[in-house]
């Protein structure tokens, strides 16, 4: 198939062809050519349209080519079946960025005599024709209120912070036409708007994985992300577009994590730096966990709240390397200690800590119990909503939700879990206990 051809390949192909009529110049534009079969809309009278896919796998290229189908008439100035197309992403500059200036975006697959012009104070896109797109952001559900559209491209549905809101919202400006249609472009995640989307009998779905589209990715990227992530959930996710469910008996679900989002930071008590060195520096050893949580410990510990406020761990390094990276962490958020694990090397990872900073504040932990029994009391501080996440780790939770109380369940060690765990102990669990101490003894006097 010439579309899935080297870029050689398909040049020499395209040269090799005598314009008739101006159809070798029409060509490049002809997406139903060059797609594949995941890039277009399934037959039948559905209303959503899901494209689940790993990432690069074609997914924005096939939103902005379905945008194109609906607004573009058989000539220039002909009417299209949708006059007004909501864009919605997770923020307004990624739609821009992504969905309309992005190299696979709605202005790159343009015709030059189909060009749409952006009404930059608008936030619209206005086609020769004219029909219009409008630029929406997800994070404003009730920017949504007033406006009305007889299609929309949703794209990567699964990890906007205000999903529900914002897609129900959605679904009341979905008023003009006939028949609206919505096409939703994303990474699949286990979030409750995509699950119930996709239970709908009014959804399609395409699927591929980033495979699907080699043709036009680099190889170092795929061998460097299949040899790290093969065989990982997040590999399974971010790779191969599945959406997962959740492992038996995990200490920690997708939904528990997607409620325990923040953005705004409070002026933190205690924040610390965790570190969970690996045995070994080559590319194949494990991960060096590096974590970074805050606390802010007003009240009794019961009202206590962490954040979690950074993974930085890192893969394949040196002990020097690693270490830097650490104390580094520590700089930028200004943490009052570097929470350690010395089962591996004792003393010499406080040696290696200790020649990038002499005065690097080092608490030492020391593993006695199993990863899940460790594990444990963490996750019931995420139960009880005591910790948040300043984000989205991506890594570190997917480990999170195949940690067991009766142990990991996944490829390797769950070294980022690991230095989570280490934060969390050290700023709540065992300073909560070191607060109720005193007070107990109190009480027997």
């Amino acid at each position: 198939m010439i579309a899935s051809a080297s870029v050689a390949e398909r040049h020499a192909f395209l040269t090799s062809l005598e314009e008739v009529d101006g159809a070798l110049l029409a060509l490049p534009y002809l997406f139903e050519f060059w797609a594949h079969p995941h890039q277009l809309p399934p037959e039948g009278d559905w209303r959503s349209w899901v494209i689940l896919g790993g990432r690069g796998a074609g997914k924005t290229r096939a939103g902005a080519e379905w945008v194109r189908s609906m607004v573009e008439g058989a000539r220039p100035l002909d009417k299209g079946a949708a006059r007004r197309v909501a864009l919605v992403g997770e923020t307004l500059d990624q739609v821009r960025e992504v969905m309309i200036f992005g190299d696979s975006g709605i202005m790159a697959c343009a015709p030059p005599d189909r060009r749409p012009e952006w009404l930059a104070t608008r936030r619209t896109l206005r086609w020769p024709n004219g029909a219009e797109a409008v630029a929406c952001s997800a994070h404003d559900p009730e920017s949504l209120r007033g406006p009305q559209f007889d299609a929309a491209w949703v794209d990567e549905l699964a990890k906007w912070k205000r999903a529900q809101e914002a897609w129900d919202m959605l679904q009341f400006t979905l008023r003009l036409g006939s028949h609206p249609r919505i096409c939703v472009t994303t990474t699949p995640r286990n979030v409750g708007v995509l699950k119930a989307l996709l239970a709908s009998p009014s959804t399609v779905v395409t699927h591929a994985p980033t495979e699907a589209n080699r043709a036009y990715l680099a190889s170092s990227f795929l061998d460097e992300v299949r040899e790290r992530y093969a065989g990982t959930r997040l590999g399974r996710q971010e790779l191969d577009g599945d959406l997962l469910d959740q492992v038996d008996g995990a200490l920690w679900s997708l939904e528990t994590l997607e409620q325990s989002r923040c953005e705004a930071l409070p002026e933190f008590d205690r924040i610390v730096v965790a570190v969970d060195p690996p045995a070994g520096s080559s590319k194949r050893s494990d991960a060096c966990g590096i974590v970074v949580a805050g606390v802010v410990t007003d009240g009794p510990p019961q009202d206590w709240r962490a954040v979690v406020l950074e993974d930085a761990s890192v893969q394949g390094v040196s002990p020097l390397v690693w270490a830097r990276r650490a104390i580094t962490a520590m700089e930028r958020w200004g943490a009052q200690a570097l929470v350690a694990e010395v089962n591996q090397g004792g003393d010499m990872v406080e040696a290696v800590l200790r020649q990038v900073d002499p005065l690097v504040p080092v608490v030492r932990v020391h593993a006695s119990k199993s990863k899940g029994a460790r594990a444990e009391p963490v996750a019931a501080l995420y139960e009880q909503g005591r910790v948040a996440h300043h984000g989205v780790f991506d890594a570190l939770e997917d480990e999170m939700c195949r940690m067991t109380r009766t142990g990991f369940e996944g490829a390797g060690s769950p070294d980022r879990l690991d230095a989570l765990v280490w934060a969390l102990t050290d700023l709540v669990i065992a300073r909560a206990a070191e607060w109720r101490v005193p007070r107990v003894r109190t009480l027997q006097r």
